[in-house]
């Protein structure tokens, strides 16, 4: 066989066992499937940039505690 067509076996391969290996496989080596492609998966989600919000509801959790304060009855009963 060539380089070309052994590369393409070894893919199509892999590709199949990543894609449904879990469900075809016995049990030993369907969770070295499942486990093969989270870890792809967790590669691809890492590649995207996450924008992290400290606290971004804090504003809000602000404005809430004003209006409950404004309507809270005075001590005094008015």
């Amino acid at each position: 066989m060539q380089r070309k067509n052994i590369f393409t076996l070894l893919f199509v391969g892999a590709l199949l066992f990543v894609s449904v290996g879990d469900s075809v496989l016995p049990k030993p080596i369907s969770q070295y499937s499942r486990n093969t492609r989270n870890t792809i998966n967790q590669w691809f989600l890492g590649l995207i940039p996450k924008k992290i919000f400290k606290r971004p509801s804090q504003k809000r959790e602000e404005q809430l505690d004003k209006l409950q304060r404004r309507a809270a009855p005075s001590p005094d009963g008015r």
